[in-house]
């Protein structure tokens, strides 16, 4: 596991350097008490989930894979 400190507005990027792609941009937006806001900017083809709903697509949960679906077929926000 990569750990990185990060301050407020302070980004981290996954992507490969080779392709000058970015795949992923996560953006600290908030630290307040002790919770932190994370923004992520993607392509909208790439399903970004909270852990517990990933757990739960892939465990075979009919219910979490069909509301993962509506929400990537969702439009975007700009």
């Amino acid at each position: 596991m990569l750990v990185l400190t990060r301050k407020n507005r302070e980004s981290v990027v996954i992507g490969r350097p080779e392709d000058l792609q970015v795949m992923l941009e996560i953006t600290i937006l908030e630290i307040e008490g002790g919770r932190v806001r994370l923004g992520f900017d993607a392509d909208t083809k790439m399903p970004i989930h909270r852990r517990e709903v990933w757990d739960r697509i892939c465990n075979g949960d009919g219910a979490a894979t069909r509301a993962a679906d509506r929400l990537q077929a969702a439009p975007q926000k700009p």
